[in-house]
């Protein structure tokens, strides 16, 4: 009895880690790839189950002979598959075969969070929405801060975030993300990264990359909760059109309770939202050293620290093409940096805190 109770254990360990499936295993875990929840340029994504009754959702990479696709499954395989957090989808196996490229992840039912933000279909309470703003920055804090190799994702956006039957937030597709020692200051970028928009100005300019590019993709994201809006709306007049820029326009006029007003925020509300507007002005600051930790972000959503009011984070779009800060279109460089030491600048507390940044040497 006693070794039955230890070979389940050993078992269920072993199925904590991503399992290597077969072409055959794959085809009948989806029926043959009957039926297609979805696809893109990575490939398709299928409905599936497996034999014990639990759904899962089966990616099948394009069958080409590119490396980008081979870094895409690798990157998925190599990050997610380290990583167990209630706010990271699950990936459960993968399939490397000469005819086949899977990954086989947890299936949920509800889907992205863009579809309840922009599909019209879905209404979300406010209530729910800041819980998935919580959930969706503990998850990347999980990556950055608590993971024995810092992973960067490089693309947070509302389609990446998917929702389970509660609408607990998952932060899913690592084909972007790459791992990080965390004695280095910067990752060395290879080509382009991100999606317009949600990229963070270093992603096309010639600044260092660091984790902090992500903090900066999900201040985009808190803009678009808060507004439950895509955050570039040509439709609109100036300067409704780009949700971040007017946000920071009626901060800094002293109008955010107007804008909340115009978001159509319950009046219950809207001190958690002005919160959380202030917050994605600190996440989107044009410099990356002047970002919040993600941990810090946490605290800053749930209401446990002050925030300090934050500066323009758009002043450098003074000499810069609004389009092209408004789709985040990007190039990429490299250069040296270093780290130093210095206050967290964008909240206070009783006890002063120091972390460390990253920054370009001037040299």
């Amino acid at each position: 009895m006693r070794i039955v109770t230890i070979e389940k254990f050993l078992s269920d360990i072993a199925r904590e880690r991503p399992i290597r499936f077969s072409p055959e295993q794959v085809a009948g875990f989806t029926n043959n790839y009957s039926t297609v929840l979805g696809s893109g340029g990575f490939g398709v994504v299928y409905r599936g189950e497996f034999p014990n009754g639990v759904k899962v959702a089966v990616k099948v990479l394009n069958r080409i002979s590119d490396k980008r696709v081979e870094e895409q499954f690798m990157a998925e395989v190599s990050t997610i598959g380290r990583t167990n957090h209630v706010n990271l989808v699950r990936l459960y196996g993968f399939c490397f075969d000469d005819t086949l490229r899977a990954l086989i992840y947890e299936y949920l039912e509800n889907g992205s969070l863009d579809m309840f933000l922009f599909g019209g279909a879905h209404t979300v309470e406010w209530e729910k929405l800041q819980e998935i703003a919580i959930g969706t920055a503990k998850g990347i804090a999980y990556l950055h801060e608590e993971c024995q190799q810092r992973i960067i994702h490089y693309d947070i956006k509302p389609g990446n975030i998917l929702l389970d039957p509660d609408l607990t937030p998952k932060v899913a597709d690592f084909g972007l993300a790459k791992l990080c020692n965390r004695d280095k200051t910067h990752v060395t970028m290879t080509g382009l990264r991100g999606t317009p928009g949600y990229a963070a100005p270093e992603l096309w300019r010639p600044y260092p990359v660091t984790h902090k590019c992500d903090v900066y993709s999900f201040g985009m994201l808190l803009f678009e909760i808060m507004g439950r809006r895509r955050n570039h709306d040509p439709d609109l007049s100036e300067p409704r059109q780009w949700l971040p820029r007017w946000t920071w326009e009626m901060f800094n006029k002293g109008e955010l309770a107007d804008l909340m007003a115009i978001c159509e925020i319950a009046e219950e509300d809207r001190v958690k939202a002005e919160r959380m507007s202030m917050v994605a002005l600190w996440c989107v600051q044009s410099s990356p050293e002047a970002r919040p930790l993600m941990s810090t972000v946490v605290k800053m959503l749930e209401g446990g620290i002050e925030i300090v009011p934050p500066p323009n984070p758009f002043q450098f779009l003074e000499s810069s093409s609004p389009d092209l800060a408004a789709f985040g279109e990007s190039t990429t460089g490299s250069d040296s940096s270093s780290t130093v030491q210095s206050s967290e600048p964008c909240y206070s507390t009783a006890r002063k805190t120091t972390f460390e940044i990253e920054i370009a040497n001037s040299s």
